[in-house]
């Protein structure tokens, strides 16, 4: 397993205490290209490597442990994108569904919901397999967890309690649909180790 990071210029040294943290490969953004041109680099280079990589963007927060508990998750789900944060706010239309999927996780004991897409591009990992489909069909146009998304075709696994929070900075990222991001951005839930689950 390897981790990158997806560092824009504004926020280089808190790219670079991520990426010494993880002993990370960081792919910065010196002049503004945007996070689609960067996280097509990051996975090219993932592309490249013999072992998984795990790619964050420079405002994760990952937990204590994040390594380890990271290789777990990565070794049972070895055929699936796997998102190792689940966040509030963003995108708005798609809260409820996850709302409901907690609870339903919640009822049934599980440590991980399903989506059908990737929603956030904050920590992922794409399986090995799929990423040379991923970037021959790469669109240019869209954020990179839908260009991600729309060539996988596949269910993402998400766990419960995020292994990564997201420090909701100011926004550098111009998006596609010029939409302004004001929603609070953070962890449904986090991990803080120990058995989450209710007797």
């Amino acid at each position: 397993m390897k981790f990158c990071i997806v560092g824009h210029h504004s926020r280089r040294e808190q790219a670079e205490k991520l990426a010494y943290s993880l002993d990370a490969l960081v792919f910065m953004d010196h002049e503004t290209h945007g996070s689609n041109w960067n996280h097509n680099r990051a996975l090219e280079w993932a592309s490249e490597q013999s072992e998984r990589v795990v790619i964050l963007e420079d405002d994760a927060l990952p937990v204590k442990g994040f390594d380890y508990l990271v290789q777990d998750w990565l070794d049972r789900f070895p055929d699936n994108i796997i998102s190792f944060y689940l966040g509030t706010g963003r995108p708005p239309h798609k809260q409820m569904e996850i709302a409901m999927r907690l609870i339903d996780s919640d009822k049934y004991k599980l440590d991980y919901i399903t989506m059908n897409r990737l929603l956030h591009a904050v920590c992922y990992s794409v399986p090995q397999h799929f990423l040379n489909r991923i970037l021959s069909n790469w669109d240019t146009m869209k954020g990179a967890d839908y260009a991600i998304s729309d060539s996988y075709k596949g269910r993402v696994i998400y766990p419960t309690f995020s292994l990564v929070d997201h420090a909701d900075q100011d926004i550098v990222e111009i998006h596609p649909d010029k939409a302004k991001r004001t929603e609070r951005r953070k962890a449904w839930r986090l991990y803080l180790g120990g058995d989450h689950w209710p007797d």
